[in-house]
C-alpha cells in the first residue's frame, strides 16, 4: 500500500503532451503580442487636409513621393524624430502653425547630418465631404477644397541664417504666373504667388516673371564668402511647384525632381520624408525597442534563457519528487517542528531553565512534597535514594552547560531522576 501512494504520489499529473499543449499555446499568446506591440498603428493616416507626405489632397505630396520612387530613389515616410539623424536628404514639410524653435532647432542639428529641404505651407485646405453640400456622389476621402494662400510668420522669426520674409501676393488679371529655374520654366496653377523677400545669404534657385524668388539655397550670412550648400539647407517658398497641385504639370513635375536632386547628394539613393512636424509621428514600440542598444543584450539573454528552462522542463531526471509537508499536524509533529525551530536558531542554553523547573514539578509530586525546591528535594532524595546525585547538582551542571551535548547530557541526569523515582 504504501508503495502504491509513492507512486501515485510521484507521478507527475501532467502527461508529456499536455506540457508540450501548455507550451505551444503560451508561444503562440507570446507571438501575438510581440505583433501587436510591433504594429504600426498610428491612428488617422491624415491622408486629407493636411499638407503632408501622405496626404492625397490637393496641398498634399503623395505625387511627390509616388514621383521620386518612380525616378529610383527609397522614400521613407518617418514618423519618428530619429528621421531628423539621417546622413541622406531629409524633406520637411512644416504645418502653417509651428514653434520657430523647434524648426531651428532641427535645422541647426541638421548641419551635422546630411541636406535638408524644406517645403513651406500655403493652402487652407478642408476635406470635400465636410463642407455639408449637397454633391451628386460620394466623394472620396482624399478630395478637399483649398481656400486663402497664407505667408506663414514665423519663418521671419527661425535664427540667422535661417531668416526670410515670406510674402503672399495676388496677381492681376493681365499677368501670368510663370516662373523659371535651373533650366526649366513654366506656370504656376493659380495667380496666388508666395515669394521670400531677396537676402545676401541666400542663392536663389527658381524665380518668378518679376524676379520674386520662389525656392533658394542658403549659403550663408549676408557679407561672407561663398560656400555652395554651406549650410546643406534648401527652402521652396512656393510649394505649388511641388504639391500634388503641382504634379499635374510635366514641367512643374520636372522642376519638383531637380530641386530635390539640387538640395542632395549626385549619387543619392534614399530620401527621407518627415511627418512628425504634421502630428502623425508614432512613439517606438516595445518590440523594436527591445531590439536595439543598449536593451539588445538583455533580450538575447532572456531568448536564451527560455531555450535553457524550455530543454530542461523535457530533459529532467525521472518524476518529479512530492516533498513533505513542511508543517504536518498533530502534538508530536509541532514538539518536533518547534525542537527544529530552536535547534536552527542555535538557542539550546535557553531551555535549561524552563526544563529544571518542569522536572522539579515531576519530582515534587513523585515525593509528595506540596511546594518543591532544590533545597526539600535533595532532603526528600537524601531519604529516599541515597546513592543518587543531589537534584541540586544536577541542576547546576545544567545551567552550567554551554555545548549542545553538555546541555542534553544534563538534561538527561535530571530525566534519570523521575525515572528511578517512577520504578
Amino acid at each position: 500500500m504504501s508503495g502504491m501512494a509513492n507512486r501515485a504520489r510521484n507521478t507527475s499529473p501532467f502527461s508529456r503532451a499536455g506540457v508540450l499543449a501548455v507550451v505551444l499555446v503560451g508561444f503562440g499568446s507570446f507571438l501575438a503580442l510581440l505583433y501587436f506591440l510591433g504594429a504600426d498603428d498610428t491612428g488617422d493616416t491624415g491622408r486629407a487636409g493636411p499638407a503632408h507626405a501622405a496626404a492625397d489632397g490637393l496641398n498634399g505630396y503623395s505625387g511627390l513621393v509616388t514621383l521620386l520612387e518612380k525616378e529610383g530613389y527609397d522614400v521613407e515616410r518617418s514618423r519618428s524624430r530619429d528621421g531628423y539623424q539621417t546622413s541622406e536628404l531629409l524633406i520637411l514639410t512644416p504645418p502653417q502653425f509651428l514653434d520657430p524653435e523647434e524648426l531651428s532647432t532641427i535645422l541647426e542639428n541638421r548641419q551635422y547630418y546630411g541636406p535638408t529641404l524644406v517645403i513651406l505651407p500655403k493652402w487652407s485646405a478642408m476635406r470635400a465631404d465636410m463642407l455639408g453640400r449637397n454633391l451628386d456622389e460620394d466623394v472620396p476621402e482624399d478630395w478637399v477644397e483649398i481656400f486663402g494662400a497664407d505667408a506663414v510668420r514665423w519663418a521671419e522669426d527661425l535664427p540667422e541664417p535661417f531668416a526670410f520674409t515670406h510674402v503672399s501676393e495676388e496677381l492681376g488679371e493681365d499677368e501670368a504666373p510663370n516662373w523659371e529655374g535651373m533650366g526649366i520654366s513654366g506656370q504656376l496653377p493659380t495667380s496666388s504667388i508666395l515669394y521670400a523677400e531677396e537676402n545676401g545669404a541666400h542663392e536663389a534657385l527658381v524665380t518668378d516673371a518679376a524676379g520674386h524668388v520662389l525656392a533658394f539655397n542658403l549659403i550663408g550670412y549676408e557679407g561672407t564668402d561663398y560656400y555652395e550648400n554651406a549650410h546643406w539647407t534648401t527652402f521652396v517658398v512656393e510649394p505649388d511647384l511641388m504639391n500634388n497641385y503641382g504634379m499635374a504639370d510635366a514641367q512643374r513635375a520636372a522642376a519638383a525632381v531637380a530641386l530635390v536632386r539640387q538640395a542632395g547628394y549626385s549619387d543619392m539613393e534614399r530620401i527621407t520624408v518627415d511627418l512628425t512636424l504634421n502630428g502623425l509621428g508614432g512613439s517606438t514600440n516595445l518590440l523594436t525597442l527591445a531590439f536595439r542598444p543598449p536593451f539588445l543584450a538583455a533580450t538575447l539573454c532572456l531568448l536564451l534563457a527560455m531555450l535553457i528552462i524550455g530543454w530542461r522542463a523535457f530533459m529532467r531526471f525521472g518524476p518529479a519528487a512530492a516533498s513533505e509537508q513542511e508543517i504536518a499536524f498533530g502534538k508530536q509533529r509541532l514538539v518536533s517542528n518547534g525542537a527544529g525551530l530552536i535547534v536552527r536558531a542555535g538557542r539550546l542554553g535557553l531551555l535549561a531553565e524552563p526544563y529544571v523547573q518542569l522536572v522539579e514539578r515531576r519530582l515534587g509530586r513523585a515525593l509528595g512534597i506540596a511546594r518543591p525546591d532544590a533545597e526539600t528535594i535533595d532532603a526528600a532524595l537524601a531519604r529516599r535514594l541515597p546513592d543518587e546525585e543531589p537534584f541540586s547538582l544536577r541542576t547546576a551542571r545544567l545551567h552550567n552547560a554551554t555545548k549542545p551535548m553538555e546541555i542534553l547530557r544534563a538534561a538527561r541526569a535530571l530525566n534519570d531522576l523521575t525515572g528511578k523515582l517512577a520504578k
